[in-house]
């Protein structure tokens, strides 16, 4: 097969050695050819542009830029460029909002690598891939939960500023200086906070908080 028919594919890892690894693994493979490397969300969207991929391998924790803002941007400007999660998370919230972004596969990083080949195969062939132990867990997680909890709205019904506003009340701005922070009203800061609150849920300041690191939306040491 020639080097023009192979998948094209663009790695986006903050970690270098990671990034590494997985160049050297993916290059050896016959139908694959890594085009490019990015080391935050902003220069994933920039290469992606440049570089016209057909596959972006995307860690899920990025800096700069969040990662699923990085992946609206690429799949509204490249619709033909498919995506796949690189995560450390078996969690149903980052699954679901992966595929809210349009994600077409969710790869636990301890997976094995023939594990992720034939993931990166099946992608390309335009179907989804996710991890075996994720799959499982999702389930297990509907088998076993309460009916009212199954259709509950989650962390993927929110709009990009309506989680951007999450996180920072989350990180204990008050509505004013989220409203200076993100150049907008108090009146529609205090919008966005109603509606996701609606939306999860959720009625005090002390909820909202746990839930944003409960789903990774904010990290703590």
């Amino acid at each position: 097969m020639t080097t023009m028919m192979k998948m094209r594919l663009l790695l986006t890892d903050d970690h270098t050695l990671f990034r590494q690894g997985l160049r050297t693994l993916l290059d050896a493979e016959y139908d694959m050819q890594v085009v490019g490397e990015a080391q935050e969300g902003g220069e994933a969207v920039a290469k992606a542009a440049e570089l016209k991929p057909d596959i972006v391998l995307m860690d899920i924790g990025m800096p700069g830029l969040g990662s699923f803002e990085a992946v609206r941007q690429i799949r509204k400007h490249r619709p033909e460029t498919k995506v796949m999660f690189l995560s450390m998370y078996d969690d149903e919230d980052y699954l679901q909002q992966c595929l809210a972004v349009g994600g077409s596969g969710y790869l636990l990083k301890d997976s094995p690598a023939d594990q992720l080949i034939a993931a990166i195969r099946e992608v390309r062939r335009g179907g989804k891939y996710l991890s075996p132990r994720i799959l499982s867990k999702l389930v297990e997680d509907i088998s076993v939960r309460d009916p009212a909890e199954r259709f509950k709205p989650r962390l993927g019904t929110l709009t990009p500023r309506e989680r951007e506003t999450l996180k920072l009340l989350a990180e204990g701005l008050s509505v004013k200086e989220i409203a200076v922070k993100l150049r907008l009203s108090t009146k529609t800061v205090e919008a966005h906070k109603f509606n996701l609150m609606r939306k999860l849920d959720i009625h005090n300041k002390a909820h909202l908080v746990r839930y944003a690191i409960k789903t990774k939306v904010i990290n703590i040491a």
